[in-house]
């Protein structure tokens, strides 16, 4: 009988953390499925994947987790290749700095949509199997802004304190199942949106820092958990 590979699911794939952790998972021979909103980017890193890790099992899906409809349209991808995956990592997310009183209408709710309502749905969508399996690790991407507004972000920040509400609450619910969450709560971290920025490199962290605590977090064994991951740079928050 042919076994099936365990599957780590990991939105906005392509870039920043979620690349990094996909690229750890990979290594320690996990198999992933993906999303990112650009083909490009999608084959690419699949490419790279299969160079260095021929023996992974790549699935990677063209999604706008902006629209409702691509969310579903993922999450049934998703159950097609596995009903439990092993791992689900909510990482996509955007951050359009602003002010709440002049920031242009919708950013709200893009954002909202972005960082909290597609890790809500696609949750929905994947847990009846990894509850079933009685077993599974959820990450949520949540931010050192789910801690602490500050002047510039405020609407990510709204967003951020939702998603950690999100990830408290589901690791209530869901403690007697043998699911485990965590809540990762990064400070600056290196990635695209940080590609322009003018600061000394050790200023941010490296996004495969994430990773191996991630990792570290997941490879754990039962019962243990952790709840929730706060890490910072060195020298404090930007």
């Amino acid at each position: 009988m042919k076994t099936t590979p365990p599957y780590a699911v990991i939105t906005g794939i392509t870039k920043g953390i979620g690349r990094a952790i996909a690229l750890r998972f990979a290594r320690e021979g996990v198999s992933l499925i993906g999303c990112s909103r650009h083909q490009y980017d999608l084959d690419t890193m699949a490419d790279q994947i299969r160079e260095s890790f021929p023996g992974i099992d790549i699935h990677f899906v063209k999604a706008d987790l902006s629209q409702p409809a691509d969310v579903r349209s993922f999450g049934k991808a998703v159950l097609k290749i596995t009903r439990a995956p092993a791992v689900l990592v909510n990482n996509a997310g955007i951050f359009k700095p602003g002010s709440i009183q002049d920031e242009e209408e919708g950013i709200l709710e893009k954002t909202m949509q972005i960082n909290l309502f597609s890790a809500y749905h696609l949750t929905r969508d994947l847990l009846p199997g990894m509850v079933k399996g009685k077993k599974g690790h959820i990450f949520n991407l949540c931010s050192v802004a789910s801690l602490q507004a500050y002047p510039g972000g405020s609407t990510y920040a709204i967003t951020k304190f939702a998603m950690l509400g999100f990830s408290r609450s589901l690791r209530a619910e869901l403690r007697s199942t043998g699911i485990r969450v965590t809540s990762l709560i990064p400070g600056a971290t290196w990635s695209a949106s940080w590609a322009d920025a003018d600061f000394p490199e050790d200023r941010l962290m490296a996004a495969e820092d994430i990773a191996s605590l991630v990792w570290t977090a997941y490879a754990l064994k039962s019962p243990a958990v952790v709840e929730e991951i706060l890490i910072r740079p060195q020298l404090g928050d930007l």
